[in-house]
């Protein structure tokens, strides 16, 4: 059982930068896919970023390629996405997910174990 906690969401200006963060329990997170979604008000939740175990593979959602950067410490057991040139678009809950990287999957998923959650609000 894997447990997540994120961190760093906030209200933050048009052009403003934020970094979240998500730490994990257990002792194998360097086997773990990790991974970014969002869901904003009235909207399905939707992918943002993953990346793979050792950190050498990342991937994103179109919208935000060259503006948000996911990386982790598996020395820290966590995972972060640096987030700059934030949009009032980007406002939205994000989420904290994982898999084990003994499953079959993409970036997209399927993904075992979520945070509860962290709120960004990106002012116009």
């Amino acid at each position: 059982q894997v447990q997540l906690v994120e961190s760093g969401g906030g209200l933050v200006q048009a052009g403003g930068s934020l970094r979240l963060s998500c730490v994990a329990s257990g002792r194998t997170f360097s086997s773990y896919v990790m991974a970014w979604f969002r869901q904003a008000p009235g909207k399905e939740r939707e992918f943002v970023a993953a990346v793979s175990g050792s950190g050498g593979s990342t991937g994103y959602t179109d919208s935000v390629k060259a503006r948000f950067t996911i990386s982790r410490d598996n020395a820290k057991n966590t995972v972060y996405l640096q987030m700059n040139s934030l949009k009032p678009e980007d406002t939205a809950v994000y989420y904290c997910a994982a898999r084990s990287s003994a499953y079959g999957g993409n970036w997209y998923g399927p993904f075992h174990y979520w945070g509860q959650g962290t709120q960004v609000t990106v002012s116009s």
